[in-house]
């Protein structure tokens, strides 16, 4: 330590009031997660805070889109229903999506096929098509605006010697779509075509018609008021600690506050259980970025994502009487966020938006975590085969919005006791050989490394070294400490352990936000709880 550098660490509760921190925390938050859809639905949705001990048949954890379609099928068929999140309808992972309603999960069918086999590969292909439909149905039946338009998908490549990827791919879709009753031999499903309206060249692309985009905060905030009219209830803010077995059913313990019912769904992005289920060893989290255009260019027609590293995502949404372009990606695993690399972050996003619409106005930026499975296939079903009545949907890969569906209906169909003809490829306790070896593997290690060695070789910095409006980790006694200091020189100071696990922490300077590298939990500047799977702040620090 410095000699012109004394301070004095007390640590206090987490309870502690911080009005004047969480305000400038917000503050702060609005420059790196205003996401538009939450924006352009701020004073819709208002929802109570669980007051007493509830019983019910089902018990929801998660007021996402996956959670809300799962309760609504559940309350419209008759049962009693109670979704708890911690948060807001659809503020997290589901409020900070592109929303792109498409089965066609960039280059996944080829790859299904050869790992899987084609009769499970058409499984994924079957469910995800209908869930298109589901979701146009469940909007015309409950009359929801949310903005809800047929748009054709484009995977593209840019470059020629990737051609063959792309051809690979539609001749998968191709085969599975035959196999379609009714469907004739000759029809093609997916076309390949080499203009696909981008401001720029691309070598080939795939194109499947009839696919959609919608408004997902809107779509969400209609599923709960229709769940609430089904007699379902929901409660935000409202943080689930717990899940208990008591005799053939469970309670879930809030603040203050229990649950019990019959069944538990696990819809809460990543599982916050994690014995039996060891949902931690079977994905890790990604980090993606997205950002809205105003341009006075004419802008694409239709939904367009590229085959390889670094992704980049169109598609356009409505603004008024105006549109955005909603440009994504940049993205990159969680906790190892690339402090100086242009292909990553907001950074690369609006150095692609200046180079096509150079006359472009940015008036929002957002990014999210995905839970990301190693076999590329999300996990839906039951929790455990050691805890009947309990089940999961988790690891959607980025493609949440048709998956959610798909996730609503096996776990419904579940629950009433009807057979679902999909649930087989996305068996969540399945313990099929994972196709990922190299990343299990690197999974495994950067657990392993968070807990021991990270922690000797991270350098002793001390206070002085960390510059303003920037992070990092020092070593005071023997023990890590996490630093911020703010523009002024403010300093915030946690113990840089993630309240999941226990893996060492990494500082985010571009969100200015403690990451997790082992499981993707997320926790402010000032230690609390963004992301899961973690759900506690970390122990903060007073500095003098």
């Amino acid at each position: 330590m410095q000699k012109d550098v004394f301070f004095i660490l007390l640590e206090f509760s987490s309870d502690s009031d911080e009005s004047s921190i969480q305000e400038s925390y917000e503050k702060r938050s609005e420059a790196f997660m205003n996401s538009y859809w939450i924006d352009s639905c701020k004073e819709i949705g208002k929802f109570e805070q669980i007051d007493r001990d509830y019983a019910t048949d089902v018990c929801i954890v998660g007021a996402g889109i996956c959670g809300l379609s799962i309760g609504y099928y559940l309350a419209k068929a008759g049962l009693r229903v109670i979704i708890l999140d911690k948060d807001g309808v659809g503020e997290k992972a589901s409020g900070h999506t592109t929303a792109k309603i498409t089965l066609q999960h960039n280059l996944v069918y080829d790859y299904l096929i050869n790992s899987f086999g084609a009769e499970k590969a058409l499984q994924y292909f079957l469910a995800n098509k209908e869930a298109i439909s589901n979701i146009k149905k469940i909007i015309d039946t409950e009359n929801i605006n949310c903005d809800f338009e047929v748009q054709p998908n484009f995977v593209y490549a840019t470059k020629t010697e990737d051609i063959a990827k792309i051809q690979s791919e539609i001749k998968a879709i191709n085969i599975l779509n035959a196999c379609v009753e009714g469907t004739e031999k000759h029809e093609s499903f997916a076309e390949f075509v080499t203009d696909c309206g981008l401001p720029f060249k691309v070598a080939g692309a795939i194109k499947i018609d009839k696919q959609a985009q919608f408004h997902p905060r809107k779509y969400m905030l209609g599923l709960a008021r229709t769940i609430k009219e089904y007699g379902g209830l929901i409660f935000t803010n409202s943080r689930v600690t717990d899940c208990e077995k008591d005799g053939k059913g469970y309670i879930t313990h809030t603040d203050g506050y229990t649950v019990k019912s019959k069944y538990v769904v696990i819809a809460s992005h990543y599982p916050f259980i994690n014995f039996p289920g060891f949902h931690f060893l079977k994905m890790y989290q990604e980090t993606s970025y997205a950002i809205a255009i105003e341009t006075k260019k004419t802008l694409p027609e239709g939904m367009f994502i590229n085959e390889k590293e670094p992704v980049l995502s169109f598609r356009s949404a409505k603004y008024g009487d105006k549109r955005l372009l909603i440009i994504g990606g940049g993205g990159h695993k969680t906790g190892y966020a690339p402090e100086s690399d242009v292909n990553y972050g907001y950074d690369c996003l609006e150095k692609e938006a200046k180079k096509l619409y150079p006359d472009c106005n940015i008036l929002y930026k957002w990014n999210t975590r995905d839970c990301v499975s190693l076999d590329k296939v999300p996990y839906i079903g039951g929790f455990s085969d050691f805890m009947p009545n309990m089940y999961v949907a988790t690891g959607f890969n980025k493609w949440g919005m048709t998956s959610s569906n798909v996730a609503a209906n096996i776990i419904t169909d579940r629950i009433l006791g009807n057979e679902n003809k999909y649930a087989d490829i996305f068996d969540s306790t399945r313990l099929k050989p994972v196709k990922n070896r190299a990343e299990l593997k690197n999974m495994v290690g950067q657990v392993v490394k968070s807990f021991t060695s990270n922690r000797i070789k991270i350098p002793k910095e001390n206070l002085g070294a960390i510059k303003n409006d920037n992070g990092g980790i020092i070593d005071f006694e023997g023990s890590s400490i996490g630093v911020y200091k703010d523009k002024d020189g403010n300093v915030f100071a946690v113990n840089p352990t993630c309240s999941h696990l226990g893996c060492l922490l990494t500082w985010n300077n571009v969100d200015k936000t403690w990451d997790c590298p082992c499981h993707g939990s997320r926790f402010d500047y000032t230690g609390k709880n963004l992301y899961d799977p973690a759900f506690r702040d970390l122990k903060k620090y007073e500095i003098e």
